[in-house]
């Protein structure tokens, strides 16, 4: 059997055991089991793309977003459940 050494940023590497220990799994498993679906799937087992949260638009608009709450230019919308349910109609 080989071994595999790879570096992982400390927190992932934690969140990741933290997850394979609660579906009972040690993160060497997981890792083999990531290997025998790249394997059976002909390529990464799972879709890669780009989160639309951190683009760069994005983050330029909640950054502006921020400001002007922090500024007093806008305030939080406080409305009830029946509002919210009659602009749904």
């Amino acid at each position: 059997m080989a071994n595999v050494s790879i570096r992982v940023d400390d927190a992932v590497k934690q969140r990741a055991e933290s997850i394979c220990s609660e579906l009972g799994m040690s993160l060497s498993t997981a890792t083999n089991l990531f290997y025998k679906k790249l394997i059976s799937y002909g390529g990464i087992p799972f879709e890669l793309r780009v989160d639309p949260f951190y683009s760069e638009d994005n983050q330029d608009h909640l950054e502006r977003v921020i400001n002007n709450y922090y500024h007093g230019k806008s305030k939080p919308v406080h409305k009830k459940i029946e509002e919210l349910e009659k602009m749904e109609e």
